[in-house]
């Protein structure tokens, strides 16, 4: 069944609900970017740094400890379930766009949830098994920031620029 709903044929007041929502979800995601560059500056080292602990020679004290158990659980509970929602209301605002179509928007709107299992996943194989899986996690989340600000941009433009 086709979509004949789209975001360009709604009333203005509920466009402008919408572009507010919008406007505040992606200052919220960019200052969880702008957390993690003034954390980690986006490199692997210091994010494997910051789950697995620095390393250190005899007789100093690290800069990181691995984080604990605890912390790991608390945090992988919080931004799963968090991404979770912001991929799931974004995603429904996206689906109602008239721009972007078939594989392509069913990709935008399912690859945040697989990158956002991948990235939280990955933090723990850092932490257990291997820093390498650093590098997992730049690229998973990056895809996912990416998709986010596609599926924003383009309801955005569509509320606010298209007319027909």
């Amino acid at each position: 069944m086709k979509n004949s709903f789209f975001l360009k044929d709604l009333e203005q007041n509920i466009k402008c609900f919408l572009v507010a929502f919008l406007i505040t979800i992606t200052a919220g995601i960019c200052t969880g970017l702008g957390y993690i560059y003034y954390t980690t500056n986006i490199a692997a080292d210091s994010i494997s740094e910051r789950y697995a602990g620095t390393v250190v020679e005899e007789h100093e004290i690290p800069e990181n400890f691995p984080k604990s158990i605890q912390n790991m659980i608390q945090t992988t509970h919080e931004h799963v379930n968090s991404f979770a929602i912001i991929s799931f209301m974004i995603g429904i605002i996206f689906y109602f766009n008239s721009i972007i179509n078939g594989k392509l928007k069913t990709f935008l709107m399912i690859e945040p949830f697989i990158s956002t299992i991948i990235t939280f996943l990955s933090l723990w194989l850092i932490r257990f098994i291997n820093t390498s899986f650093a590098y997992l996690v730049i690229l998973s989340s990056t895809l996912m920031y990416l998709c986010w600000f596609v599926m924003i941009g383009v309801a955005m433009y569509e509320l606010i620029l298209k007319k027909d």
